[in-house]
């Protein structure tokens, strides 16, 4: 699937909620498959997923958070491979299509980290999201939010990401 091996990016660290420490001596270090989501207790995944349904199928969710510390940032974040892609986005989310914002790419997180705040950061939306296709360095897509749905563009420059907004919208 070519949507798995654009997002890959190689091999990235997947991060759990509380970003946390090395687990203390003598104590094994989480697997990769529970860091990645997979270990989760069936209920667990279904309360991060089920709510993202269309037309009676789910839909991979996405979640744009908003930083507070210790710089304000926003992290947009699409449910892909059993994780959630991140993305660094020092100067938001475009607002019109003249203006591109720069997307850097941060460690994948768990699917629990979906729904995450705490006192620095908070949820700006949450939704599902759909691939409208791309190619191995652009990915076109739509997030369907709280209130509104806004076609994307995730562009791959030689060492970071741009966020463009596209100039044909969702009707």
């Amino acid at each position: 699937m070519w949507i798995t091996r654009f997002l890959a990016g190689g091999s990235r660290r997947v991060s759990s909620p509380a970003e946390s420490s090395p687990p203390p001596r003598g104590e094994p270090a989480a697997s990769p498959a529970a860091r990645a989501g997979r270990a989760l207790p069936t209920g667990a995944r279904d309360r991060c997923r089920g709510v993202f349904r269309h037309a009676g199928t789910v839909k991979p969710a996405f979640v744009l958070h908003e930083h507070h510390k210790p710089r304000h940032h926003f992290d947009l974040r699409l449910e892909a491979g059993g994780v959630l892609r991140s993305w660094a986005l020092p100067k938001g989310v475009p607002s019109d299509s003249r203006r591109n914002r720069l997307a850097v790419a941060v460690p994948d997180h768990a699917l629990d980290h979906l729904r995450y705040e705490d006192a620095d950061k908070s949820i700006a939306d949450i939704g599902w999201w759909e691939d409208e296709g791309g190619t191995e360095r652009r990915l076109l897509f739509t997030l369907h939010g709280r209130e509104s749905s806004v076609r994307y563009a995730l562009i791959r420059t030689d060492r970071d990401w741009l966020l463009h907004r596209t100039k044909q919208q969702p009707t």
